[in-house]
């Protein structure tokens, strides 16, 4: 298994961040081929520096997560983020231990 993890640490506006991820964002996400599970929420007591929303995709490997992220649904998903997110985004690639 393979988790891509995102994080989104600049919200200046909550309610809309929220609005537009649930009903814009996360369906584009849930089209990516090969995607096996998507969950995501705010972080509960958030500090300053810390994250304010996380978002985790799992994959079967990262050879099908580079496939999903090329494909057209992947894309589309990836080009979104700037509608809605310009700043404080960071993306890490996690390969599960078993």
């Amino acid at each position: 298994m393979h988790d891509v993890i995102v994080t989104y640490s600049s919200i200046p506006d909550r309610a809309a961040f929220s609005a537009y991820y649930r009903g814009t964002h996360a369906p584009l996400v849930r089209a990516i081929p090969e995607l096996e599970e998507f969950a995501w929420g705010f972080v509960s007591d958030a500090g300053e520096d810390d994250p304010k929303l996380i978002a985790r995709l799992t994959f079967p490997s990262r050879d099908a997560a580079d496939r999903s992220f090329a494909s057209d649904a992947g894309l589309a998903t990836v080009n979104d983020v700037a509608n809605f997110a310009t700043e404080g985004v960071a993306v890490v690639h996690v390969p599960r231990e078993q």
